[in-house]
């Protein structure tokens, strides 16, 4: 009993923790990333950490817009919780999706709610109930670009439509230079990188265009690539890694690459006084003014990708953890609600603004760990 109450709520003190190329935000898809947002910060501790009845492994996958917030809370929840492995497999979206409702994982991690069929397909696994979304971590989605010379782009929603789309070929094109006067913009050409695989990151990125370019947008908000033109490269990593070498191009990832990398990165012109940088915090005011559209117990977010409001960077991503509300494996069970109690909490939370990430609005996590609390 004695060593059953030591268990119970351990408190571990993580020292400082290096953060390596592991702790990158990583984009939906297999990325190996090199370098290190926030190099040498340090990790918080893991309070009061909920260890009673998790043993053995967990395994999980999914999205790897997540990844290093996935690292952070591993190597802090395994030192708290010293009899449990947890194993996340940073593949993308889908793939984790996949594996939820083959029933092969405790959870999935996703970039996007699940669909309506998926979520009938999660019934199969979810014997008393389905799968749902749990709103978890959130971030920017950078455009980062190879400009020499030009350490201050802006763009509006429009032109980086255009400029994805093929439409917009050339840097000194009418459209860029009215966006940015005074800047030297070369007559040279465009070449815009995009995922060459299914992307969560490639989907959010799409939702964003189709609500704040509407007339230049028309696709669909779906994981492919959907426009013509482009390079195509494997995971944010690969796009990052285009941008970086080849001068005159332009992609889209998440800001930690960006930080990393040195690669410097657009504002947008949303309407507001002032073009938005990509940052946490302007990520964060964004994701505030989310709202739950799920029902039951089901959390998915709509985001308001138009928004004007001053300082809110409106292209962001929110990740979820995918399970079931009821009908959960019992053999995993305790190790899920242990393992997703500490990332929803205080502690949990804290370190993702430390390395490219925006925690979730309290009023929105607090529901998220009220049912996180009742999972069975």
């Amino acid at each position: 009993m004695k060593l059953q109450r030591k268990n119970r709520l351990r408190a571990s003190a993580v020292g400082a923790l290096a953060v390596s190329g592991a702790l990158l935000l990583t984009a939906c898809g297999s990325d190996n990333n090199s370098g290190g947002a926030g190099n040498g910060n340090s990790a918080a501790a893991a309070k009061n950490v909920e260890c009673e009845g998790a043993k053995g492994k967990l395994l999980a996958a999914g999205s790897s817009a997540q990844k290093n917030a996935m690292d952070l809370w591993v190597k802090n929840y395994m030192a708290a919780c010293s009899g449990v492995e947890i194993n996340y497999k940073s593949s993308s979206s889908g793939e984790g999706i996949t594996s939820f409702t083959q029933g092969t994982v405790g959870f999935a991690g996703s970039d996007s709610a699940l669909k309506p069929n998926e979520v009938e397909e999660s019934k199969k696994v979810c014997k008393t109930g389905q799968g749902i979304n749990l709103p978890m971590v959130g971030g920017p989605i950078a455009i980062g670009y190879n400009l020499p010379g030009v350490d201050n782009l802006v763009l509006d929603a429009p032109a980086i439509a255009k400029i994805f789309n093929n439409q917009i070929k050339k840097w000194n094109d009418p459209a860029i230079v009215k966006l940015n006067p005074g800047v030297k913009l070369p007559d040279s050409a465009i070449q815009s990188v995009h995922r060459s695989g299914d992307s969560g990151t490639t989907q959010n990125f799409g939702k964003y265009l189709g609500k704040a370019a509407a007339s230049d947008w028309k696709y669909e908000a779906e994981k492919k690539w959907p426009a013509p033109g482009g390079q195509g490269a494997t995971g944010s990593s690969g796009v990052a890694a285009q941008v970086k070498q080849v001068e005159g191009s332009i992609g889209y990832f998440e800001l930690s690459y960006a930080t990393s990398q040195s690669i410097p990165t657009v504002k947008i012109n949303t309407g507001a006084a002032a073009p938005v940088a990509a940052t946490s915090e302007n990520a964060s005011k964004a994701i505030a003014a989310a709202k739950v559209k799920g029902t039951g117990k089901d959390l998915a977010l709509s985001l308001d990708y138009a928004t004007k409001a001053e300082g809110a960077y409106p292209m962001v991503l929110v990740t979820y953890e995918i399970v079931c509300d009821s009908g959960n494996n019992p053999d995993s069970l305790a190790n899920v609600k242990s393992f997703l109690g500490y990332a929803a909490s205080d502690d949990g939370q804290k370190i993702l603004s430390q390395h490219g990430y925006a925690p979730i609005p309290t009023e929105i996590n607090s529901k998220v760990r009220e049912i996180i609390a009742g999972l069975k």
